[in-house]
């Protein structure tokens, strides 16, 4: 359908003004197939929804909009604020843009929101009775796809880290936790390394957490803390983290549970709320009946919490969770058993509609109400320029610091004077040490000699002389303090 909305009319249960209304997605891979096992499952537990599907993905790149998604389909996500999505493709080479992130970070779904329960002994799992909730920040970090190649040599991406969004997320994941009568929140970062940006991640989840007396709260450096989710994850109750964490932690805890294809996702804002899988498209397996629609099911299990329909979503739920423990199971979670495939699976889940669990918990829905609640104004305060980075591509000399540290030190004019050159981040000059390797990307920092505040115009003047000596700076950093406090790092060595 290459350049118009794929947005279909409603469908006959529009009639019905009881009806709730959802935008479907098939998707592209095994999305298509594992759809229709979840929509045939919420049909046949009684699930009266209004369905209006759209098309995403892999074709509609291809016909030209490289979104990934037609106009129109975003006016009706809008209009309808509840989108049920199937994995989609994102076509390789240059260009193309992940749709899963422009509609998170488009429709402001801050928070991802990923449980990871283990089914033992029905799939295999090293870690039976694990059960935590990952909350990931959804919208920022170095998921803003902000990258540049600034040399032959070196390229960068960009790593923002908010306040408000800071403490969105923050906030969510402490009510979620009260919500759901979890008792611990554990914050994961790394500010042993990026003091500035995940430094005030956790600044600020230390003052939301004094907010919550009631809530257990610590936190962990991500790689340990990692470790610690792999090793012994029932150390965890709530998780909350920057994006890209978030995302490598909650595939891990997803697998440790016994399979990503099991695993659910809701993304959650505002006004308007997505439901996926946490897997991908599976292009390798699409069309051959294999696929297990358990990862979509649990985010549709998700969905009807939000949309006020918990007896639907507890009715599903323990379908499959008797599904699983009379041993019908896909590929992915049968360990050396016998697997089924995606008609079977679907079939034996429908069957066992209105049957409960034996051994595993029985699930108990409730309806889901995003928190609310207000987010602080930052403080202001006083600004003063005290400093600028020039980043230089410079590959002469042998890449000798000393040399560009001469050069530099000859074009500054009296207002900022060369500091300190870094390569990599590792200080190089002045006193630097012959062993620390270079490449041609360097990071010159000027101050003013007196310590005193400085202007733009100084600034201006620096680049000017740097250009009239031929000189390649291919991007400046503006050094600041913020009441007398420095907001930008030292360098490794200064």
């Amino acid at each position: 359908m290459a350049g118009e909305s794929a947005a279909v009319e409603p469908t006959a249960a529009s009639e019905n003004s009881s009806a709730v209304p959802l935008v479907v997605a098939r998707g592209d891979g095994i999305g298509p197939e594992i759809m229709d096992a979840v929509l045939e499952i919420l049909k046949a537990a009684g699930a009266n929804l209004d369905i209006h599907e759209i098309e995403i993905g892999k074709s509609v790149y291809e016909s030209g909009q490289t979104a990934g998604l037609y106009p129109e389909a975003w006016d009706l996500i809008r209009k309808i604020g509840v989108l049920l999505k199937a994995p989609i493709t994102t076509p390789q080479g240059k260009g193309y843009k992940s749709l899963n992130v422009t509609l998170r970070k488009t429709l402001g779904l801050y928070a991802n929101v990923r449980p990871c329960n283990t089914y033992h002994p029905f799939i295999p799992t090293l870690h039976p009775g694990m059960d935590l909730a990952i909350i990931r920040e959804n919208e920022e970090d170095t998921y803003g796809g902000i990258e540049h190649r600034q040399t032959a040599e070196v390229t960068q991406c960009l790593k923002l880290i908010t306040r408000p969004g800071s403490e969105r997320i923050v906030r969510y994941a402490f009510e979620y936790a009260r919500m759901h009568d979890r008792k611990r929140v554990t914050c994961f970062v790394k500010d042993n390394i990026m003091k500035i940006t995940d430094g005030l991640f956790h600044d600020t989840f230390r003052e939301v957490a004094k907010e919550y007396p009631d809530i257990e709260a610590d936190s962990r450096i991500i790689d340990i803390g990692t470790a610690r989710v792999a090793a012994n994850p029932h150390e965890f109750d709530v998780i909350v983290l920057p994006n890209l964490y978030g995302d490598i932690v909650s595939d891990v805890a997803a697998e440790l549970a016994g399979s990503v294809g099991i695993a659910g996702s809701a993304n959650i804002g505002l006004k308007t709320a997505m439901f996926e899988a946490i897997h991908g498209s599976a292009p390798d397996i699409a069309g051959k009946g294999i696929a297990n629609p358990s990862a979509l099911l649990h985010g549709a299990i998700m969905m009807l919490d939000y949309v006020k329909l918990p007896e639907v979503a507890s009715l599903v739920h323990n379908a499959w969770l008797k599904t699983i423990e009379d041993g019908i199971l896909t590929g992915d979670m049968a360990g050396d058993r016998t697997p089924v495939g995606t008609r079977e699976f679907t079939d034996a889940v429908i069957k066992r509609l209105g049957e409960m669990p034996e051994t595993l918990p029985a699930a108990v829905h409730k309806p889901y109400h995003p928190p609310e609640f207000d987010i602080g104004t930052t403080k202001s305060a006083e600004k003063q320029l005290v400093g600028v980075d020039v980043f230089l591509d410079w590959d002469e000399s042998g890449r000798d610091p000393a040399t560009l540290g001469e050069i530099l030190n000859r074009v500054s004019p009296d207002a900022l004077k060369l500091k300190m050159i870094t390569n990599r981040g590792t200080k190089v000059f002045p006193d630097g040490h012959p062993e620390t390797f270079c490449t041609d990307h360097w990071r010159c920092r000027f101050t003013n000699p007196e310590g005193a505040a400085i202007k733009h115009a100084d600034v201006l003047e620096l680049l000017k002389r740097m250009n009239d000596d031929g000189l390649d700076f291919i991007k400046t950093e503006h050094l600041y303090t913020f009441d007398g406090e420095r907001g930008y790092s030292l360098g490794q060595g200064e």
